[in-house]
């Protein structure tokens, strides 16, 4: 398992602000990502990248990335990642990708989770799309 941690800026993800987001009691941020990428590693997700986007969007406050050996991995990663979270209490706001499964999306409010056979993770690079976002982010002045 390969864990990154990176600062990113950009916003791709859709919340639903209207929805109320409960948390458990005793809500700990670093306690859900770790539950994320063992949910991931238990069904045996690989490159599994980690994005702190908190300095970039307000929708989420990371981005994990992880990759699958097939659509038929992905689909069952992801309903890993919902069942395992929501033992723990956790609100699952949605999931999208699972038909196809090429690319699957778990909506955690807080983490948003993208998984992807490697063709398609290669062609839409997020951790490249983020990390550009984040370097221009520099070059952008307040008005």
């Amino acid at each position: 398992m390969t864990t990154d941690s990176k600062d990113l800026n950009t916003t791709n993800v859709k919340a639903d602000s209207s929805q109320p987001v409960s948390k458990p009691a005793t809500f700990d941020l670093e306690a859900m990502k770790v539950a994320v990428i063992d949910a991931l590693d238990d069904i045996k997700g690989f490159d599994i990248t980690t994005m702190d986007v908190r300095k970039l969007t307000n929708m989420t406050s990371y981005m994990i990335v992880a990759s699958a050996t097939s659509s038929r991995q992905a689909k069952a990663m992801g309903d890993n990642v919902r069942s395992k979270l929501k033992e723990k209490g956790y609100e699952i706001r949605g999931t999208e990708g699972e038909k196809d499964g090429e690319w699957v999306l778990v909506d955690l409010n807080e983490i948003v989770v993208h998984i992807m056979v490697p063709a398609t993770r290669a062609y839409y690079n997020l951790e490249q799309l983020w990390g550009d976002a984040e370097a221009r982010r520099g070059h952008i002045k307040a008005v």
